[in-house]
Parts: C-alpha cells; sequence; structure tokens
C-alpha cells in the first residue's frame, strides 16, 4: 500500500497553490480587520505563556484544536506528530532525544501544566496503515515511525466496548490513545505529579465526520460524547481532585 493513497484528493476546482494562497490572504485579512482585537493579548503573551494543558495530536490537517475546543493563543501547549504518538519512556538515547519526550519533559518543568489531553480522530491515516499491515507502507521514514508502535493491544482491547458498526481502524484509533496515555504516564515527572495529584490525563477522540469529540471513562469503558452531561462530570472530578490536592 502506498500511505499516500490514503490522503483525501483535492477537492475539484481548487488549484495547486490556492491553499497557499489562502494563508497569505488569511494574514492580510487579520491585520486589517483583527489585528487591533489581538494585539494587547499578544503584547501579553510575549512577555511569556502560561497553559494549563498539554495537548498531543495528530499532525492530521483535519484535527485543528484550537477550532473544536475554542482555545485561544496561549491556552495549549502543543505536541503533534503522525498518529498522536508518545515514544515510551526510556533511559536509552532514542527516547530522550525526541521531540515528543523534550516538549513533556519543558512543559512540565517549565509550565503550570495541570491536564494532558492525549486526542486520537477518526478516519486517521496512521491508523489506517497500521491496521492493514506496515508491510505494505513504501515510505521508509513513515514505516520506520509507526513501526515504534505496533505492538499487541490485547490488553487494551478489553478496556473498551466500542459502538456498533465501528471501522477497525477507528476502533485503533481509540485504543491508541489509551495506549499513548501509558505511554505519557511512563515518564517519572508525569509520575510524580500524577502522585502528588497535580496533573491528570485524560485522552479524548475527535471524530471528523460528526464533529464531535468524546472523552474516555474508564468507568462505562468506552468514549462517551462531551456534552454538557459529560462536560459537568469531567469538571465535577477537577473540582474533587483540585480540592483533595489543596487540602
Amino acid at each position: 500500500m502506498n500511505f499516500k493513497l490514503l490522503s483525501i484528493k483535492i477537492a475539484p476546482g481548487i488549484a495547486y497553490g490556492s491553499i497557499m494562497k489562502k494563508l497569505l490572504k488569511g494574514i492580510l485579512e487579520f491585520r486589517n480587520k483583527f489585528h487591533g482585537h489581538y494585539i494587547e493579548n499578544y503584547s501579553h503573551l510575549a512577555l511569556g505563556q502560561f497553559p494549563d494543558t498539554l495537548f498531543v495530536a495528530c499532525s492530521d490537517s483535519r484535527v485543528v484544536p484550537n477550532l473544536f475546543a475554542s482555545t485561544n493563543p496561549g491556552d495549549l501547549f502543543v505536541i503533534r506528530n503522525v498518529g498522536n504518538m508518545i515514544p515510551m519512556y526510556t533511559t536509552a538515547s532514542s527516547c530522550m532525544g525526541t521531540g515528543e519526550a523534550a516538549a513533556i519533559e519543558f512543559s512540565l518543568t517549565n509550565l503550570p501544566i495541570s491536564n494532558i489531553i492525549v486526542c486520537g480522530h477518526s478516519e486517521c491515516a496512521a491508523m489506517k496503515a497500521m491496521s492493514t499491515g506496515l508491510e505494505k507502507i513504501e515510505d521508509p521514514f513513515l514505516k520506520t515511525w509507526l513501526s515504534n508502535y505496533d505492538y499487541p493491544l490485547d490488553a487494551i482491547y478489553d478496556q473498551l466496548e466500542f459502538d456498533e458498526g465501528i471501522s477497525d481502524h477507528n476502533k485503533l484509533a481509540q485504543m491508541n490513545v489509551l495506549r499513548q496515555i501509558q505511554h505519557v504516564k511512563g515518564y517519572p515527572i508525569v509520575e510524580e505529579k500524577i502522585a502528588n495529584g497535580s496533573l491528570q490525563i485524560h485522552g479524548w477522540y475527535f471524530d471528523i465526520g460528526k464533529g464531535d469529540v468524546y472523552g474516555y471513562e474508564q468507568e462505562f469503558k468506552r468514549f462517551v460524547l462531551i456534552d454538557e452531561c459529560e462536560a459537568k462530570r469531567i469538571c465535577d472530578r477537577l473540582d474533587h481532585i483540585h480540592q483533595d490536592c489543596c487540602s
């Protein structure tokens, strides 16, 4: 399989290079219409960043956390890569030299991070490639990257109940969120902050086709739609943990 075939073809009538032109037009529009509105905020951000959430997401262009979570500049410290992967912690240089490990270390050491969100998504090309077999991937760098995360997920499978009719690659995308959470928890600084109650880890799943975000609930063994009810459940849990930490 050629991994490139998993990409969505450019829409009819959209010329190559038009997205770049759209970006340039967007910059000019921002300067002309919104620059004055944001300049005070950017002036403040120039003095430093103070995000409370580390957000791990896929590089997929359809996944835009600032859009579906309505966040502002300075709210999120973000790690993005193919498949929203986090290397398993090890003292070997292969782990310590990764951008993901550096981002975890930097954010938890230097920023007021109290939450880490690992967010997978539907129709992920990386999950499609892994579910159909890495041997079919022709791109060598991509094949090597994904091979680092190609291992049995039987134990993870037992932790999840899936919606009826969900595809195998979307099941894998949800299982992958839980596996990457395990990897995140393996970092000593993460273990320390979880132990003292100053850090929480969350698993999210973004359904591109529906535009909905789901949060993993261990109690229900499934990803639950983040509606008003689920949002309140999460907030109540965070408030309870904060009270315990501060008491």
